[in-house]
């Protein structure tokens, strides 16, 4: 496999996470995940997203770019990384529940720490539909996130459709994610992975058979 820095990236509730895992356990890979339970401000953005949204982003910043340090110190042998997600997602959250004037200073800190995250070699991106992410919320079983509207899912989606439509920086491969479970279908992983490993163009697409 040629990549040595994976991300898989998409909205709340896309099974990001799970693939990263499977993927780093097909590859024998270092598993990169973020920590959304170690922010003390996230019960509490829930409850008040417009009262608690700049702490939680300002928290989430910094902890995200300290994992992310640890990606650009490769060892000796060049170890492949796979993560649940890029520091980009960070501005995403942000613009999406911070006020302009927050906004700005968030974006101030962000464009000075951004330089010291690494470009991934590889994004996978989860494209599900809003009804299969309001759908799984509730499995996940989650008490802080019994709140989430539909129509919170629906403006993250749609900030997610935007960035990537744009997105250049590395090699993406877009899976329209509904149909698959990669957990419970060997034959959908295995379909994946020879994906990944035959990409040769900047952009590729997944869909069901």
């Amino acid at each position: 496999m040629k990549y040595r820095y994976i991300v898989v990236e998409g909205p709340i509730g896309c099974g990001k996470s799970t693939l990263a895992r499977l993927l780093a356990e097909h590859y024998r890979a270092d598993l990169l995940l973020e920590d959304p339970s170690a922010n003390p401000f996230l019960p509490l953005f829930y409850r008040d997203m417009k009262r608690h949204a700049l702490s939680t982003q300002m928290f989430f910043l910094f902890q995200r770019i300290n994992q992310l340090a640890s990606v650009r110190q490769p060892d000796l042998f060049e170890k492949k990384t796979i993560a649940d997600y890029m520091l980009a997602k960070d501005a995403l959250f942000a613009k999406l529940t911070l006020d302009d004037n927050e906004f700005n200073l968030y974006s101030q800190l962000y464009n000075h720490l951004k330089p010291q995250a690494p470009t991934p070699d590889l994004v996978i991106y989860l494209q599900p539909s809003v009804g299969h992410l309001m759908a799984r919320i509730p499995r996940r079983a989650r008490p802080m996130e019994k709140g989430i509207s539909e129509d919170y899912l629906a403006r993250l989606s749609e900030s997610y459709t935007r960035h990537f439509y744009d997105y250049q920086d590395s090699p993406l491969l877009i899976v329209n994610s509904d149909p698959f479970n990669f957990v419970d279908n060997s034959d959908h992983m295995d379909m994946l992975i020879k994906r990944v490993e035959s990409l040769r163009g900047k952009r590729e697409y997944v869909n069901a058979a």
